[in-house]
């Protein structure tokens, strides 16, 4: 079983279950999905909203944010596509077509999943003819709650590793390789704490029945800020950059500045008093 070292401390990035290898983050990731339905669909069935539709529309969700999540690491590697398709001899069989598939969308970008995941849940909800507000809301409170055991599982397992620091972590069988044998800012555990104090601060509001209708709003505006900020922190370059800034800090300039704008503008039409009905 491979481990990696953190001040003395044995890691696992890796388990083995019925003999075969699961990587942390899966096991993270998967223990993320689950928390993220139970407390959603509680809190929908405390709520007075429709459990079933709540499950329903976090399944669709999920769903699509999967599939958002590795298309826009694809994108990230779009000089690779590009050169692919410049010259397409290169793919000689299938099984060297599935090894570029694999390389070009085989990771996973948080954004990606967030914004198709919304968008699927919107849909849905939309085709039903259900009022979205109240189950945006409980949506917001768990997006945070599972990105928090997302991390988590990001830092056992090595990926969207953290700059060189001296009193960091030290991968040596991380699965990236990139990550190995240098000091690292645990900076996936800090962007774990932020995403749990996040999902307390909204689970807070929405039992007070404060900001009722904006939580996802505010969702988008906390989040996308702290996470510009960490980039700075983080040292895995694959995540592309265009301007000077990673995409993740263009994206979270495009999700904060009209969410702080609605809400600015929400707030008004309700005389100020941060409710909607």
């Amino acid at each position: 079983m491979s481990a990696v070292l953190y001040k003395g401390i044995n890691m696992i990035p890796n388990f083995f279950i019925f003999n075969k290898e699961v990587s942390a983050y899966m096991i993270a990731a998967m223990l993320g999905v689950f928390a993220c339905i139970f407390v959603t669909y509680k809190l929908a069935k405390r709520s007075g909203s429709n459990e079933i539709t709540m499950l329903t529309t976090m399944l669709i969700a999920l769903a699509s944010s999967l599939v958002g999540s590795h298309l826009l690491y694809g994108i990230t590697n779009m000089p690779i596509i590009v050169a692919v398709c410049r010259d397409l001899s290169v793919i000689t069989s299938f099984s060297v077509f599935w090894t570029l598939v694999q390389l070009i969308f085989g990771g996973s970008v948080y954004y990606g999943g967030l914004i198709t995941g919304m968008l699927g849940g919107y849909i849905y909800l939309r085709h039903k003819k259900i009022r979205i507000a109240p189950y945006a809301d409980i949506g917001a409170i768990g997006i945070p709650l599972f990105h928090f055991f997302g991390r988590v599982g990001c830092f056992l397992s090595g990926c969207c590793y953290g700059i060189p620091w001296s009193s960091g972590v030290t991968y040596h069988h991380a699965l990236v390789d990139s990550a190995n044998g240098i000091p690292r800012f645990p900076v996936q555990l800090v962007e774990a704490v932020l995403n749990l104090a996040l999902f307390i601060l909204l689970l807070v509001l929405f039992k007070k029945q404060k900001a009722k209708g904006k939580l996802l709003a505010l969702y988008l505006i906390i989040y996308p800020f702290y996470r510009f900020m960490l980039e700075f922190l983080r040292d895995d370059g694959y995540r592309g950059f265009l301007f000077g800034l990673s995409t993740s800090q263009i994206i979270s300039v495009l999700l904060f500045v009209p969410s702080v704008i609605w809400l600015i503008i929400s707030c008004r039409r309700k005389g100020g008093d941060g409710s909607a009905a």
